[in-house]
């Protein structure tokens, strides 16, 4: 579970919230036709924008944003220099029995791919193919979003522009001057809201995400590479945590220790 996701909507809702409280009434800020406008036309140009099918699977592109994968990099890296090792003593052909208990769908591919003797520049080739096209189908996802970001500031000035018409088709009535500019205004309060507290930061979070896992696809590659090559395992390790900053390599060394000094 990704906290920051959390902790930053949660934190969000509560300031903004404390903040209305204390300008005035909540229900002040509350308007049903605002956000019909807002959401409504959000979502309704969005459909427009993007084939039904990508707006629908939109949800399981969200669940990204809410998920923490750091710990897999360990995992990863620890899981290659098994293989690794295995290759080592027993050659390449004994991981054919070990891809039965790798879970990752993209590291079991290249472990088969390596098992069938495949030449090392056609494994290579074929999964960052994979790559490519997993980063095209995530950048659909970021796209809807950034998309959404940028639509529901403008329903929110459509729905301003809409008060404004309202207010002056009845300024003969100045009782309803006050409720019609209200409309007006807390409809750009609702497309400004949804852009940069939820679209825009999803997006972004998602994008981040994008690029984590095609980190750790790309370590899968060098590491399947280097086992193919016949390198030492130590070197692949070593190789491996290469790819990461110095806060996450440090971590997976003091992981490292504490295993070894479990095993003694």
């Amino acid at each position: 579970m990704d906290l920051s996701t959390i902790i930053g909507l949660i934190s969000g809702i509560i300031l903004i919230t404390w903040g209305i409280l204390d300008a005035g009434k909540l229900s002040w800020f509350w308007s049903f036709s605002s956000l019909l406008i807002v959401v409504g036309g959000t979502v309704a140009a969005t459909f427009i924008a993007f084939p039904l099918k990508k707006v629908l699977s939109t949800m399981k592109v969200v669940k990204k944003a809410f998920s923490n994968s750091t710990y897999e990099i360990g995992m990863i890296i620890n899981k290659i220099v098994s293989l690794a090792n295995i290759a080592r003593r027993e050659g390449l052909l004994a991981l054919e029995e070990a891809v039965e208990e790798i879970k990752d769908p993209f590291l079991q591919k290249g472990v088969m791919l390596i098992v069938d003797g495949t030449d090392p520049e056609l494994v290579k080739n074929i999964l960052e193919t994979e790559i490519a096209f997993l980063e095209e189908r995530h950048n659909e996802g970021k796209s809807i979003f950034d998309t959404m970001g940028t639509l529901s500031p403008a329903f929110g000035m459509i729905g301003t522009l809409i008060g404004l018409v309202a207010m002056l088709k009845q300024l003969d009535e100045p009782s309803t001057i006050g409720p019609s500019m209200a409309v007006a205004l807390i409809t750009t309060l609702y497309g400004s809201l949804i852009a940069n507290m939820i679209c825009i930061p999803i997006a972004k979070k998602l994008n981040l995400k994008s690029r984590e896992e095609i980190l750790l696809k790309e370590i899968m590659i060098e590491g399947l590479l280097s086992i193919q090559a016949g390198e030492n395992p130590r070197i692949i390790e070593e190789k491996l945590k290469a790819f990461l900053p110095p806060s996450i390599r440090n971590s997976l060394n003091d992981d490292g220790e504490m295993e070894a000094s479990a095993n003694e």
